[in-house]
């Protein structure tokens, strides 16, 4: 088994390291910058969109963080972190609410954009301040994305929540605070990020 990982510490990669660790599996980390390697030829062919992180794992390349994180629970399953039968449906809503609505909400609104009252229904999440409000309704009621078992659906989720509350993207309600604690307490998480900050350190 080969799994390559394609990654920038300073990205979006970081959900996917912490995906790997809570698989538990052994990777080869490969570094990209932006402008340069992630806009090569080389790396065009694993991802054309010239952005990270990536997989290519014995040869099934995996792109976008909600999906890389599905695809390792089920990868290797031993890890115990795709869904039961019975958590399926909130798995698979949660996950994709994550990657849809809130991904689009928070960049919208972070590159200055919102949405007027008249056009909501053709932004599809409508605006930034349901999310929220929808965010904060799931997590007053549940511990995790699944009840009370975490598994990789909170990796994607709980990485918007995470780094949210952290750099002021979403407001530090309780109910998100409290999630996030649960989740950066996590030894994957820990591990993960120890990498990612030591490599940005390096090069800073």
């Amino acid at each position: 088994m080969t799994l390559k990982f394609y990654t920038n510490p300073m990205s979006r990669g970081q959900i996917a390291r912490w995906a790997l660790h809570e698989a538990g599996t052994d990777y080869e980390q490969i570094l990209l910058e932006y402008g340069t390697s992630m806009k090569a030829d080389a790396y065009l062919k694993v991802n054309p969109m010239g952005k990270v992180p990536a997989i290519d794992h014995d040869g099934r390349i995996v792109t976008e963080g909600a999906a890389i994180c599905a695809y390792l629970a089920e990868a290797f399953p031993d890890a115990g972190l795709a869904p039961t039968a019975t958590e399926r449906a909130d798995y698979y809503r949660w996950l994709f609410f994550a990657a849809g609505p809130v991904e689009a909400a928070i960049t919208n609104r972070s590159l200055g954009f919102e949405v007027a009252q008249d056009k909501e229904m053709m932004a599809g999440y409508g605006n930034y301040d349901r999310v929220v409000d929808v965010l904060d309704g799931k997590l007053q009621t549940d511990d995790y994305v699944c009840g009370s078992r975490f598994t990789m659906a909170d990796v994607y989720f709980g990485a918007q929540l995470v780094w949210g509350t952290q750099f002021g993207t979403l407001p530090k309600r309780d109910s998100f605070v409290a999630y996030a604690k649960r989740l950066i307490e996590r030894d994957a998480y820990k591990a993960a990020k120890a990498i990612d900050d030591a490599l940005i350190a390096e090069n800073g």
